[in-house]
């Protein structure tokens, strides 16, 4: 569902390391060099921007607004990419920065408004119908019940295992966080190995270890790709479409456009991986042992997981017959709104159903005692900062003019051959999700491609799609700590991984999900 925004850290009563200062009194210390350059880069370059002349201060019909719309974008994608502060505090730069600069040109209190609304858009309220969900999953472990079941369903010789590992994890990565998909199945890898490494004697599995646990990595965050709520890439993308292009993707139609990817990708993850586990020389295991010992210790379904399971079913199958229940419910519900006094250019669009799907969910859940206040707690609520903040930048690049003076100087790159297009958009992607969060990066993607429909997914899906190092995305980080992984195998394995993604995107993309998709 979402990266780096839920790499929070313990909280203040959490017991520090030995010898470490306490948090809530941290010795004085200077910034390294590298976080002062960080800090001051942000409106070092805003103030550069929107001072020094240039042809964004000369945008017919919009002033000195597109400078302004640009130095704010610039301000947030460098703290976004050096981490200056959470990416969520960052994401709310808009709501202080655009009206101080008149960027929508509406005076200080609607520019205000105009700035404060993608913050209460409809997606924030289906992403956080999707958390909800997630967090009533992860409270009774519902999702490691699956997950147990389809890999017992797959086999466990160990190769059809690794698979197994790959299905499981991407199938769970679709619904609830990247992250807490790696956090809930590392214990599960080990687990595995564990039993595995004591029918082979002792001996240590160190690469099939690397494999089960890069699967666990790379799974968690394709699997994602799949749903509109599986990551908030995806929402970014679709709240993106509808603002901005007018373009609305309904919950079954994204996912018949992207979940053929995840389809097609994970069976690329098994054959790469399998040639680094292979080596051990593996026979028959007894991983079907210790997936039973896990299933028999969590015993039969409780009644919490029942609710969970049967409300998160329902939910699901009105997503996926959004379209014709739209259709039906629309015309009397815009009556009635109109009737209340709501504005007469008002339309029911396939967000608003889907968000009142999802926020109906979570209110079943916690009316139903399936989904405690503890766990809402613990949901990732930055990450809701984080989308309205991506949908109010690119709102102020829109209403500011900075997205037709981009259009004009792009002028060239969109008149390049489609499929070109779709292979710098894809490589450049994942590229720079290498470096910055993946929400960072769809956020200056979507703002600075071609405003094609198929360009832009492509760069969408490319954000999930950085296998190389760990500071890609938080699964990439978890499995490190299980003891397997090594820097050089992840980078060997990643960067081969990536190439197969650019080129894998551009050829779906262009042979298929654009045509679904109206680009």
């Amino acid at each position: 569902m979402c990266d780096r925004v839920a790499m929070q850290g313990p909280p203040d009563h959490a017991a520090a390391p030995p010898g470490a200062p306490h948090r809530g009194h941290p010795p004085p210390a200077r910034l390294s060099l590298l976080r002062c350059l960080g800090v001051a880069s942000g409106p070092a370059a805003a103030l550069a921007i929107a001072l020094v002349p240039s042809g964004l201060h000369a945008v017919p019909g919009y002033g000195h607004r597109p400078a302004y719309a640009a130095a704010v974008a610039a301000w947030m994608a460098l703290w976004w990419l050096f981490e200056v502060l959470p990416v969520a505090l960052t994401a709310c730069l808009p709501l202080v920065l655009f009206p101080l600069l008149g960027v929508f040109g509406r005076g200080l209190a609607g520019d205000a408004a105009r700035a404060a609304a993608p913050f209460v858009d409809a997606y924030i309220f289906l992403f956080l119908g999707g958390m909800a969900i997630g967090a009533a999953m992860e409270q009774w472990s519902l999702h490691r019940r699956v997950a147990l079941h389809i890999m017992r369903a797959v086999g466990t010789d160990p190769k059809r295992l690794l698979l197994g590992m790959l299905v499981a994890t991407s199938s769970i990565s679709l619904w609830i966080s990247n992250t807490a998909t790696a956090v809930m199945m590392v214990p599960i890898g080990l687990a595995l190995l564990a039993q595995l490494e004591s029918a082979a004697g002792g001996r240590r599995l160190t690469h099939y270890g690397t494999a089960i646990m890069l699967a666990v990595a790379y799974a968690s965050n394709v699997g994602g790709i799949g749903t509109k709520i599986g990551t908030g890439t995806n929402s970014i993308f679709c709240g993106f479409l509808a603002d901005k292009l007018g373009h609305d993707l309904g919950f079954l139609r994204y996912m018949a456009i992207a979940l053929p990817f995840v389809v097609l990708f994970v069976p690329l993850l098994w054959l790469a991986l399998w040639r680094v586990g292979k080596r051990d020389g593996l026979g028959p295991g007894r991983a079907r042992d210790a997936l039973d010992r896990e299933l028999a210790a969590m015993g039969p379904m409780s009644r919490g997981e029942k609710t969970v399971a049967a409300i998160f079913a329902a939910a699901s199958a009105l997503w996926i017959l959004g379209d014709p229940l739209r259709a039906a419910l629309a015309p009397p519900l815009q009556d009635a709104l109109r009737g209340m006094g709501a504005a007469a250019g008002f339309k029911v669009q396939g967000k608003h159903y889907e968000a009142t799907v999802a926020v109906l969910a979570a209110l079943g859940l916690l009316a139903l005692r399936a989904l405690s206040l503890a766990s809402v707690r613990r949901m990732p609520w930055g990450t809701l900062a984080l989308l309205g903040g991506s949908f109010a930048m690119a709102a102020g690049i829109e209403g500011g003019g900075l997205s037709a003076w981009m259009a004009a100087k792009l002028a060239i790159v969109a008149e390049a051959p489609l499929l070109a297009q779709l292979g710098l958009a894809s490589a450049g992607t994942i590229a720079l999700s290498a470096l910055a969060s993946n929400t960072a990066t769809v956020n200056v993607a979507l703002n600075v491609l071609p405003q094609d429909l198929g360009v832009l997914f492509a760069a969408t899906i490319a954000a999930s799609c950085d296998f190389m190092l760990p500071a890609g995305t938080p699964p990439n980080a978890i499995v490190f700590g299980s003891g397997y992984v090594r820097l050089p195998v992840m980078i060997r394995t990643g960067f081969l991984l990536n190439v197969a993604a650019a080129a894998l995107i551009t050829v779906y993309v262009y042979g298929y999900a654009r045509h679904l998709i109206g680009g």
